[in-house]
């Protein structure tokens, strides 16, 4: 062992995690994916599902391996949020938490929990219970970019089933951005940028008149990506 070494091990090292917001949009609502914890600190308590980092994993390997021990998530879109480093954040001990949000469509997602979470539940992002550790600004923070990053890039439709209305979309963007949008512009402007494909397809089991399903193109988008094309709602 080197000097250099040996001065490294001398000092106390901080504890890595990961935790991850799951949104999810269901019934017209934008919701959150909560565990509950089974062993203390805060037992019994609603938290993010996430947990410490293994040596020999990248924080996004240890992040999609949470999510699908807690609450059986995978092969979802998954963004690298931001990092949450206050001291006596933890109670056990000295804990930097890497933070992830993930965009889901629920209607391909069941979720079961299991290792250290006896339940995990979705919960309205509005009505949220009381949070452990410091979970309620991770998922303050989480929103503030989903916000701001839905108007940019598509990533709106990852919260969508493969086929949607224009209406359902409108409403998704409204519930995000918390704020109504003209129902004409909305769809001259989403339309003028040729990322839907319209299907043959009409909805079924409605009350009132069915209107037109899209899908959205991502093999389109990523072309028009490369060359300059920008994304803005």
């Amino acid at each position: 062992m080197n000097r250099d070494e040996v001065r490294i091990t001398k000092f106390k090292h901080p504890y890595v995690t990961v935790d991850c917001v799951v949104f999810g949009f269901d019934e017209g609502d934008l919701k959150i994916i909560l565990i509950q914890r089974a062993n203390a600190p805060f037992k019994n308590k609603w938290a993010l599902p996430g947990g410490f980092v293994r040596l020999n994993e990248s924080l996004e390997q240890a992040a999609i391996r949470e999510l699908k021990e807690e609450t059986g998530i995978k092969d979802v879109f998954l963004e690298q949020l931001y990092t949450f480093g206050r001291v006596g954040r933890d109670p056990r001990t000295r804990v930097i938490t890497v933070a992830y949000y993930a965009l889901v469509n629920r209607t391909g997602h069941l979720i079961t929990a299991a290792t250290d979470a006896k339940t995990a539940d979705w919960f309205l992002v509005k009505q949220l219970p009381m949070l452990a550790f410091d979970h309620q600004t991770i998922i303050d923070t989480a929103l503030t970019r989903l916000r701001g990053k839905v108007r940019y890039e598509p990533i709106g439709f990852e919260l969508l089933p493969e086929k949607f209305t224009l209406s359902r979309l409108q409403h998704l963007y409204e519930v995000i951005l918390e704020r109504n949008l003209d129902k004409r512009n909305f769809r001259k402007k989403i339309l003028s940028m040729k990322l839907l494909i319209a299907l043959n397809e009409r909805e079924k089991d409605v009350a009132h008149r069915a209107a037109q399903l899209y899908k959205f193109d991502a093999q389109k988008y990523k072309e028009l990506k490369r060359r300059g094309f920008n994304f803005e709602i």
